[in-house]
């Protein structure tokens, strides 16, 4: 899957040179990239109010002066941007075990200095395609929220028992109304949650509680 045209690879690394090789890599294969030479000046643009609204992900140096990549990740997981901005760690040999055991914790990858450029670009393709779909994820679940946030508190009570699969009668009974009062917030649910069945309906709550 190819990355969306506005999707974006941080760089946080101290050292220029690394910046500038990644950049120009970043540019060859039509990659938009933004460098910083700090985890503070990266910690700083979040904390300046950036929102992940596009695609993105982190190519971060282990060891840098002052905090450590690993800091800023820690960051990153504390303010939930992990999974929508995965982290690629650019390690050298001594800390690949560090790398690795960030991984288990929620890394997307790590590469090793001196990199392959081929593979590291295969990786970064890949994290911006999972930084997508979390992305559709988080904003399907909000539209979903949204939705939900329409319904009256009866009609609430109405659709959990139709997703249950439950008939107009029996929905009728447990709530003590008329069976025609079901079918009015049956249909008004249906309306609001844009769904034509019960079994929709149904798929959409529980796609909702997967995500």
């Amino acid at each position: 899957m190819q990355p969306a045209a506005n999707a974006t690879v941080f760089i946080v690394d101290d050292d220029a040179s690394v910046r500038e090789a990644l950049a120009w890599l970043l540019r060859s294969r039509h990659l938009l990239s933004e460098s910083f030479p700090s985890a503070e000046a990266f910690a700083a643009m979040l904390q300046g109010g950036y929102t992940t609204t596009q695609p993105s992900c982190l190519l971060l140096d282990v060891r840098m002066p002052g905090m450590s990549g690993l800091a800023l990740f820690d960051q990153l997981r504390e303010r939930g941007l992990a999974e929508a901005m995965p982290v690629i760690f650019l390690t050298g040999h001594a800390d690949v075990p560090t790398a690795v055991d960030m991984v288990k914790r929620g890394a997307f990858d790590f590469c090793e200095k001196p990199f392959s450029d081929n593979a590291l670009v295969d990786r970064i393709e890949q994290a911006l395609a999972r930084s997508g779909e979390v992305l559709a994820a988080w904003r399907e679940r909000e539209r979903l929220e949204d939705r939900l946030g329409e319904l009256t508190e009866r009609e609430r009570d109405v659709m959990r028992l139709v997703a249950k699969g439950l008939p107009n009668k029996l929905i009728a009974d447990q709530l003590a109304i008329s069976v025609r009062t079901v079918e009015v917030h049956r249909a008004r649910v249906f309306d609001k949650m844009e769904v034509k069945s019960a079994v929709e309906l149904a798929n959409l709550l529980r796609s909702g509680e997967d995500k």
